[in-house]
């Protein structure tokens, strides 16, 4: 995994080519603000050089001849996992960076970023209004939570299935965009702090039909089992989103 103070150097390299470089005069604000969340959208881009083979999954999961597995009920999931936004906050405010305004405040962070990518344990999805950056804590426990994932399912049977997460680091402007279309996205967003991801769970990634075919429905109630261990453990907040099918969670600071 890179860290983003490790990405410093073509990071300042872009944002002082942005920022120093003789430029004409912007017609209107409105311009240099749509210039300036271009810059920081090109700043924070995924590092797709490199082609990732974790990347790669089936076009659709198998749903004939699933084989049940066996759930340890862990009670209503609405209800399990409510932890509110002031909670969440809380804690992203103690742990993350400084929200990202612009690409000044890049070079400005006091705490290193983790750029995530697919991998043995989950499948980052496109991302549509988000950065593939975590703070090291958070980009640690969704390693953790995939892998307990694999290993619980291993446990019961096996099936090629990796977690999928839709949503990780969020910038202000991104945040404002969002709630446009989403209702449920708050102002104030625990993603713009480099704590939170959401992990989907009505859909997730298959790898090999030729293994056991589970059941979407056995999957997110393996995950939810994973999720709430973490939970007790003191390693994140967690919020079952009902309209946008996810798990909302965040990072907690260590105690």
């Amino acid at each position: 995994m890179k860290r983003l103070h490790l990405l410093y150097l073509p990071l300042i390299a872009l944002a002082a080519s942005c920022s120093d470089a003789p430029s004409p005069q912007p017609a209107s604000a409105s311009a240099s603000v749509a210039e300036t969340k271009t810059d920081l959208a090109s700043l924070l881009a995924p590092d797709k050089s490199t082609p990732n083979s974790y990347d790669a999954h089936l076009e659709e999961a198998p749903d004939d001849n699933c084989e049940r597995i066996h759930i340890n009920t862990i009670g209503p999931l609405r209800q399990v996992f409510n932890d509110s936004n002031h909670v969440q906050l809380e804690a992203a405010q103690a742990l993350g960076i400084e929200p990202i305004h612009s690409t000044t405040d890049i070079m400005m962070l006091r705490k290193g970023l983790v750029e995530v990518k697919s991998c043995p344990e989950y499948y980052l999805d496109e991302l549509s209004h988000s950065f593939p950056f975590l703070v090291p804590e958070a980009a640690a426990l969704v390693k953790d939570i995939g892998r307990a994932f694999n290993d619980s399912l291993a446990a019961r049977g096996g099936g090629a299935y990796r977690i999928k997460v839709t949503s990780v680091l969020r910038t202000p402007a991104t945040v404002k965009r969002l709630r446009r279309v989403n209702g449920n996205a708050t102002e104030e967003s625990t993603h713009a702090y480099g704590t939170t991801v959401d992990i989907s769970y009505s859909k997730f990634i298959c790898d090999d039909a030729s293994q056991p075919h589970r059941t979407f429905e056995d999957l997110k109630n393996l995950l939810a089992e994973v999720l709430n261990d973490m939970r007790s453990q003191g390693r994140c907040y967690v919020k079952y989103e009902y309209r946008q099918s996810c798990f909302h969670l965040t990072a907690r600071p260590n105690k």
